[in-house]
């Protein structure tokens, strides 16, 4: 029987090793997703003659693979081990690619993204729960530049998506792009021995040794586990504090970031076009401003988070949003609209990464159970927000549809503040 894997010596710096690489090879692949085919949801609108409510089901059929993935990959990973796991996921990335850039209609498209959400989810539920586990106490920073590395991918993916569509090419071509990645980060996940993070097959949970507290952040650690040194195997205690309010207010706020982000990805296109008059490729360009706010922050605020607690960063990335998004809102140049853009991936790029680390240092020895109840709560939020932002903008005009964004920046702020002062007063 092999033995049970320890997490690595807790650290007060961080240091990236090629694990810590291979696993941000899932972050490129579901960046490049995001960013390419997002800004693209119009333009198959178009193609196909849908309504934008129609094309908004494609947030459903992606919340729909990534439901299926918060089920399978707590108990692939256990079960077959992360490397197993992670190339499942890369092969259903690919396969699901594939059908979504030679679809012919909705049906077979909503198909092939539900396919291509599962792959994606998995990959990343494998992979954000391994870099807390290899990284120890640098969990905030790894899990932010990681965060960081696949939206600074996904920059190039707008930019793509414009130019393939300006010299008469269309969408798809861009998405394509997904395939080769996801078949690369495949070949580095192969090469990857298994071992510590990478667990092996038949482990039962990430396991800390007996006494030995995840902190995340250096100063004023917000997450702190009390583990029971008569058995250091029993996760029973770390799964009960995923059901205490501090975890439940960071699963809030996780909910309120992906929210926010695929609703902006979707549908920031038709607003540009709208208020400032750009043209389809220019517009679906524009979408490179967000994803450069986003990765921009995400490489500085990484190391600062091990410095400033956590939840006053993730506050700040919900009250920042907000100034961008009435620079956006209030945008009749294609310039000012970008501007604004940027602000809003400036708050925006804190925002998920934050929140994901602080839920996953609720219960440290269940790290892959709070990152699978953080992929299924975010998969109802990416199935609901886009379509029914997308439904309100067939009633209302795109314009007044985007007033609900500030609205969630909100609930985003309170829950985070809550959660961060509910776990420094100690409370359950």
């Amino acid at each position: 029987m092999a033995p049970e894997p320890q997490v690595d010596a807790v650290q007060d710096r961080f240091r990236r090793d090629r694990l810590t690489f291979t696993f941000y090879g899932s972050f490129v692949i579901w960046g490049w997703v995001l960013y390419s085919f997002n800004p693209s949801v119009t333009l198959l609108a178009d193609d196909f003659d849908i309504s934008l409510a129609q094309a908004g089901l494609h947030g459903t059929a992606m919340a729909a693979g990534g439901v299926v993935a918060a089920f399978v990959a707590p108990r692939l990973v256990p079960r077959y081990g992360r490397r197993v796991a992670l190339l499942v996921a890369c092969a259903a990335v690919m396969v699901g690619t594939a059908a979504l850039v030679a679809a012919p209609s909705l049906p077979w498209s909503l198909s092939a993204v539900l396919v291509l959400a599962l792959g994606g989810n998995m990959a990343i539920s494998a992979s954000q729960p391994g870099l807390a586990l290899h990284h120890g106490a640098a969990a905030s920073a790894a899990v932010t530049e990681a965060n960081g590395v696949g939206s600074s991918i996904g920059l190039i993916g707008p930019l793509a998506v414009g130019l393939t569509v300006a010299i008469g090419w269309g969408w798809r071509p861009a998405v394509a792009v997904t395939i080769v990645i996801a078949a690369a980060t495949a070949v580095l996940v192969s090469r990857q021995p298994v071992g510590g993070a990478m667990t092996p097959p038949a482990h039962q949970g990430d396991t800390l040794t007996a006494g030995e507290p995840l902190l995340i952040g250096s100063v004023e650690a917000l997450a702190v586990a009390v583990i029971d040194p008569t058995d250091p195997h029993d996760d029973k205690g770390d799964r009960r504090a995923l059901n205490r309010l501090p975890a439940w207010c960071f699963l809030a706020s996780v909910v309120a970031a992906i929210a926010l982000e695929m609703t902006t990805t979707y549908w920031s296109t038709d607003l540009v076009r709208e208020q400032t008059g750009a043209g389809a490729g220019i517009a679906t360009a524009t979408t490179a401003g967000l994803v450069a706010g986003m990765s921009a922050v995400r490489f500085v605020m990484g190391p600062l988070s091990l410095r400033i607690p956590p939840a006053l960063i993730l506050v700040a990335g919900f009250l920042v949003s907000i100034g961008g998004w009435a620079i956006l809102w209030t945008a009749t140049a294609t310039g000012v609209a970008i501007a604004g853009l940027v602000v809003v991936g400036i708050g925006y790029g804190v925002q998920y990464p934050m929140s994901i680390t602080l839920l996953i240092a609720t219960a440290p020895r269940a790290g892959d159970a709070a990152q699978a109840r953080a992929t299924l709560a975010g998969a109802v939020a990416v199935g609901i927000a886009p379509f029914a932002l997308g439904a309100l903008a067939d009633a209302v005009g795109i314009h007044s549809a985007f007033a609900v964004v500030p609205a969630l920046a909100v609930l985003g702020a309170v829950v985070a503040g809550a959660g961060g002062y509910l776990v420094r007063a100690g409370r359950s």
